[in-house]
């Protein structure tokens, strides 16, 4: 049995942003996840933008969260040590059906109080993306949009709210919540049994069967699907913005982006399901990635492509950002609705649930010594020579090279798996360090961090896992030591 003041459920961005603005205060909080790492389900795997929420619906709270958001994450960044890159977006107009939007679209940013979009003509854009369809006949420019590492951000974030004190439950599926004279008391899971005052829903996909747990879901999530391609860092065809489509009313369409460790993404489709856990690839889907990325870069070479990826997001019937504190059942905060903004809204939304607590007589007073910074896992391949030898002088470790894609090193990968949030599984080092998410995928690199995994959690090496539980990489020893 334990103890807290506030459970959250739900290691995703947004769950793992709350937890993390709330140990500012002196509570007890807790994280619970069914999976066994930090990322939740849409959070890696979506398209990694931090947008400026130029094309929200106006007056929306949506609109309102990523405006604020934005006003912040450079300083959460650079405090959290997370990469991050302003590099602009540009959205092309094809046809004379979306030349024609392209005014409304303008006018619809400045409604949303993002005043540095500008029209431009096409020698402008192409003079900003010189790879864009040449049949242009004009665009909107977004200078603030900005891609971040996704996983980064969300570990960073966690790790951040552990070392003040937020303790992370993973592999704990919340199975009941119990109350009692109309107030949150107990939540059951796989694992243990929490007593705690306050439930804050953060499970995403999973939001609305918590709800329902507590009487309180009058809407229901699907999943809508997003597949990408990943091309690699060495195709010719190179963009330096984000290459958004005109929206229409169904999508926001297949965008292109250069990520922030240099390759090109192009996605997402838009696909609603009933499945929570479909994650395959279509060919046919990905055909149509192809096709419509094209019409914006006619140039991109998708046989460049070292994987395929996809992504659920939770789509919320009836649609729109649910924030609020249960009128029925005191100590329950639901979240909802939160489907392609998640990363671009979670310190704000974090930011409103943590108001919310507090007027309705909940938080305490804030914590003295609370730390604001985070420092990530020097990187190898980021460094210079000079500091190289230095690393290796005082790791030896950093001069074994295990992932040659990506040039990641042993000492970083074991860094990795005795962190604060630590990683546990194949996933879970590629998600931190970009070992196996280059060329080979994992290919050559792959074997060898199973016997590192295996070796510093000390457990045999049939019992690492690619992501999930019972996801194991290997079965059976074929040969003797």
């Amino acid at each position: 049995m334990h103890k807290t003041d506030i459970v959250v459920i739900g290691a995703g961005a947004v769950g793992c942003a709350v937890a993390r603005e709330l140990s500012k205060f002196n509570l007890k909080v807790m994280v619970v996840d069914k999976r066994a790492d930090v990322g939740g389900d849409a959070s890696k795997s979506n398209s990694s933008i931090i947008c400026t929420g130029f094309d929200c619906p106006p007056g929306s709270l949506e609109s309102q969260l990523c405006l604020s958001q934005r006003s912040m994450v450079e300083q959460v960044v650079r405090n959290l040590d997370i990469p991050f890159s302003m590099c602009g977006a540009v959205m092309p107009a094809i046809t004379e059906e979306q030349f024609a939007l392209l005014p409304k679209i303008h006018n619809e940013a400045f409604e949303n109080h993002v005043y540095d979009t500008e029209l431009l003509c096409p020698g402008e854009i192409l003079e900003i993306e010189p790879e864009i369809n040449p049949e242009l006949l004009g665009g909107l420019y977004i200078p603030r949009e900005s891609v971040v590492d996704p996983f980064l951000f969300v570990v960073a974030m966690a790790e951040n709210a552990a070392e003040n004190g937020v303790e992370f439950l993973l592999n704990n599926e919340v199975t009941g919540i119990h109350c009692s004279g109309g107030e949150v008391k107990e939540i059951e899971t796989t694992g243990c049994s929490i007593t705690t005052r306050y439930v804050i829903n953060a499970a995403g996909l999973f939001c609305d069967k918590i709800a329902a747990m507590i009487g309180e879901c009058d809407f229901s999530v699907k999943p809508r699907k997003g597949q990408f391609f990943i091309l690699d860092k060495n195709t010719p065809c190179k963009i330096s913005h984000i290459v958004y489509p005109i929206p229409t009313p169904e999508t926001r369409g297949k965008l292109l982006l250069p990520t922030i460790h240099g390759n090109i993404l192009l996605g997402p489709t838009a696909e609603d399901l009933e499945d929570k856990e479909d994650y395959s690839t279509t060919s046919d889907q990905l055909a149509a990635v192809e096709m419509e990325c094209r019409r914006l870069v006619p140039n991109i070479r998708v046989s460049d492509t070292i994987t395929q990826y996809c992504g659920l997001r939770p789509n919320r019937i009836p649609a729109g950002f649910n924030i609020g504190l249960s009128k029925k059942t005191k100590g329950y905060l639901g979240i909802s609705g939160v489907r392609s903004t998640g990363m671009s809204t979670c310190l704000a939304i974090a930011k409103h649930v943590s108001k919310m607590i507090e007027e309705s007589g909940f938080l305490v007073s804030r914590k003295q010594g609370y730390v604001r910074t985070r420092c990530g896992i020097v990187r190898f391949r980021d460094t210079a020579p000079e500091q190289r030898e230095e690393l290796i002088r005082h790791n030896a470790d950093y001069g074994k090279i295990i992932c040659r894609c990506e040039t990641v090193t042993e000492a970083e990968i074991t860094l990795a798996i005795c962190s604060q949030i630590g990683a546990q599984s194949i996933d879970a080092i590629k998600r931190r360090l970009r070992a196996g998410m280059g060329r080979c995928q994992g290919g050559f690199c792959g074997p060898q961090i199973i016997e590192i995994l295996a070796r510093e959690l000390k457990v045999p090496v049939e019992q690492i896992n690619k992501d999930l539980s019972g996801s194991f990489m290997a079965y059976s020893q074929l040969r003797p030591d």
